[in-house]
């Protein structure tokens, strides 16, 4: 534990600048990462929203460039030759009311996300009690409710991103690896940030993004100017 601390002590000493710019901060995050393992890229973003008003809630969807270095599980839940289409898009896992019932009777939760056929989420919604609190319960706005299933799972498999500003009016995301090139982790955080400023609830009044700070898992974080991203 005291060395895990001396190095994220020297970390932190290497970090000497209150606001850094996009290339300036991915590269500092490359060079003071100390875990052996290949550390995520996290993005923390604090917005000027009150979550508890509905007209100020920020959630979305954004496609990474690059995707997160993270395989994702996905299991659909479709009818007839939806469950095709689904295998075929690379789904791990396909079925009908009968995967419903698995998830019901042997609280199985072997998947990282659940894309759901419109006409089984009557089905679905049953298991709202069990997927909600765990955030795998598909819905329309995260794009995971849809007939389109080989665009959701090739989307979902390719690096989508769900965001969703949380209580204390933060987004956290994993934007890719520490062995990203410095570029591939440029653009991901590019594009995840211009999506997140498109969100902008058009009810909020005032500044929307007060601070962006990039880390990764095991190191300090470093606060990126936001008007580099609101200019873009």
């Amino acid at each position: 534990m005291a060395k895990r601390a001396k190095s994220y002590r020297n970390a932190k000493e290497k970090i000497q600048q209150e606001e850094y710019n996009l290339e300036e901060a991915i590269s500092l995050l490359k060079e003071i990462k100390t875990a052996k393992f290949d550390e995520s890229v996290d993005i923390a973003m604090r917005l000027g929203v009150d979550p508890k008003y509905p007209d100020q809630m920020v959630r979305g969807t954004v496609v990474l460039p690059h995707g997160t270095g993270k395989v994702k599980r996905v299991l659909v839940i479709a009818a007839g030759e939806k469950q095709k289409e689904a295998e075929e898009a690379g789904a791990d896992f396909t079925g009908g009311e009968e995967i419903v019932e698995k998830i019901q009777k042997e609280n199985w939760f072997d998947f990282d996300v659940l894309i759901a056929a419109p006409d089984m989420m009557k089905q679905v919604g049953k298991l709202g009690k069990v997927l909600g609190p765990k955030g795998l319960m598909p819905s329309p706005k995260s794009g995971t409710v849809t007939f389109n299933i080989k665009e959701a799972v090739t989307e979902v498999k390719g690096g989508r991103v769900e965001f969703k500003v949380d209580k204390t009016g933060i987004i956290n995301a994993t934007i890719g690896k520490s062995s990203f090139d410095k570029v591939d982790l440029m653009d991901n955080t590019r594009e995840f940030v211009t999506a997140v400023i498109k969100a902008r609830p058009p009810a909020l009044k005032g500044k929307y993004v007060l601070s962006i700070h990039a880390s990764t898992t095991m190191s300090p974080s470093v606060k990126l100017n936001p008007q580099e991203f609101e200019k873009k």
